[in-house]
């Protein structure tokens, strides 16, 4: 995946808020959570919500959903698990090439 997406998503969630808001997303599951649910969960006016909500709309961590008046938040757990492998492919992959040469010596 392109760094620069990577980078994107790992800034949105890199607000305490805006964390707080995902984690409650990942929390509700697939069928995710209603927005209002959101606003009385964690006491944030609307407006400031929904800033929120789009940010990390558009770092493609969350989707929306609408049902009649209810516009749910759904988590994109493909774009998450897409962001956490990017920082686990390579782990200690240079500590496997450094053992290696220094048995070589």
């Amino acid at each position: 995946m392109d760094i620069d997406i990577i980078a994107k998503a790992l800034k949105e969630l890199g607000h305490p808020t805006r964390l707080s808001i995902f984690k409650s997303v990942i929390r509700a599951g697939y069928q995710g959570i209603a927005v209002g649910g959101l606003q009385t969960q964690l006491s944030i006016p609307g407006s400031t919500l929904s800033h929120h909500i789009s940010s990390l709309a558009s770092a493609g961590l969350l989707s929306q959903r609408r049902e009649g008046r209810i516009l749910y938040c759904v988590a994109e757990y493909e774009k998450l698990q897409a962001v956490i492998g990017f920082l686990q492919d390579e782990c200690c992959i240079d500590e496997v090439k450094n053992n290696a040469a220094e048995s070589e010596q």
